[in-house]
């Protein structure tokens, strides 16, 4: 039985048949066969280009932590049983990078992980012990800083000692102010792995991994797996809230900020604007809200009356909103003669006292 032929094989024969060609038929079969051969190179491309991955920005998935590198000021513990004076004790990295060890003396571990100093002291210590078994822990981690940003009453650099979480970085920052935004954002180096949140994504450098925590859920305690642990050079950014403007017949016009929220509804930016006057045109409220990518801003109609009904929905304001109440031309006109009559009626009444 005759087995099918793979590609080169295939040529090859071809090949060797196009020598017993005439020349005209040579130039036949050379055009046939670069025409299959630009196809099988097409389908391979394509093939290719489907089963193997893009090169590119990796993907967030789930927490992938790196290994703590050791630095000066950090807290270790070191034990073993050829170790017995530093059972119980912490064991300081000095500014150099160096800790002292039991018959071994200065040991220099900064920029090694824990696993590596333990590598590190059992090879020095079977100078003087057989089958050393050293075992290093990293209790305090205080050589890394962590940046606390925005709406927070102490922004700056603050040190990381021990796990913190965080709700506990935040309170080290003094807390949240009144103006806070209803999200943070936590910038991490991807050399401590992603950030451990659905929401975590890689920028487009690639260097960092970047999530969005919403605030009043952290601080509620609402989802706790959202108070991830922070590590090393994470930078913490809380936002200032956005603000939402009433403005037109209404009796406090201004900005009212949104805090933790998100958005804010009509009804409720109409309560602290604390009400309607009576000269507004209620049927013909408008939204203003800026476009995306743009400084133009594009306008909504709202029946407010309908609203305040409840005949209609609630609408959604968000931020930097413009809530413009117009007023009524009827209306005005209505209490301008209402209010030329009170006068007239006055200066009579004054007249026949007189």
């Amino acid at each position: 039985m005759n087995m099918p032929l793979h590609y080169p094989d295939m040529i090859e024969r071809t090949a060797e048949r196009s020598t017993r060609l005439p020349w005209f038929g040579q130039l036949g079969l050379c055009s046939l066969l670069a025409k299959v051969g630009l196809a099988v190179c097409f389908f391979a491309g394509s093939a290719a280009g489907q089963i193997s991955p893009s090169p590119g920005i990796p993907a967030c998935g789930g927490q992938v932590r790196s290994t703590y590198l050791l630095g000066p000021d950090d807290q270790l513990e070191i034990s073993g049983p050829e170790l017995s004076e530093l059972t119980n004790k912490r064991v300081h990295v000095d500014g150099a990078g160096d800790i002292q060890v039991p018959l071994v003396g200065r040991v220099h571990v900064s920029d090694l992980t824990a696993q590596q100093t333990e590598q590190e002291l059992n090879k020095l210590l079977s100078i003087y012990v057989r089958h050393p078994e050293v075992v290093v822990s990293v209790e305090e981690v205080r050589s890394q800083p962590v940046s606390i940003l925005g709406a927070v009453n102490t922004p700056g650099v603050h040190q990381l000692q021990g796990h913190k979480t965080l709700v506990e970085m935040l309170a080290l920052a003094g807390g949240i102010r009144a103006d806070a935004g209803y999200s943070i954002r936590i910038t991490r180096e991807l050399e401590w792995g992603c950030i451990p949140l659905p929401s975590a994504v890689i920028d487009s450098s690639g260097r960092f991994s970047v999530a969005e925590v919403n605030l009043r859920e952290i601080m509620e305690a609402r989802n706790p797996e959202e108070d991830v642990q922070i590590f090393p050079h994470d930078i913490i950014s809380v936002p200032k809230a956005e603000m939402v403007y009433v403005i037109g017949e209404v009796r406090r016009s201004g900005g009212f900020v949104l805090g933790e929220h998100q958005s804010m509804s009509v009804l409720e930016a109409l309560s602290l604007a604390e009400g309607i006057n009576g000269t507004a045109d209620t049927r013909h409220a408008r939204i203003l809200r800026i476009k995306d990518n743009s400084v133009q801003r594009e306008e909504t109609i709202v029946d407010v009356k309908d609203i305040l009904g409840g005949k209609k929905s609630d609408v959604a304001l968000q931020g930097s909103d413009i809530l413009f109440i117009p007023g009524s031309t009827g209306k005005k006109a209505a209490l301008r003669g209402l209010e030329a009559a009170i006068q007239t009626g006055t200066g009579i009444a004054v007249w026949h006292t007189y």
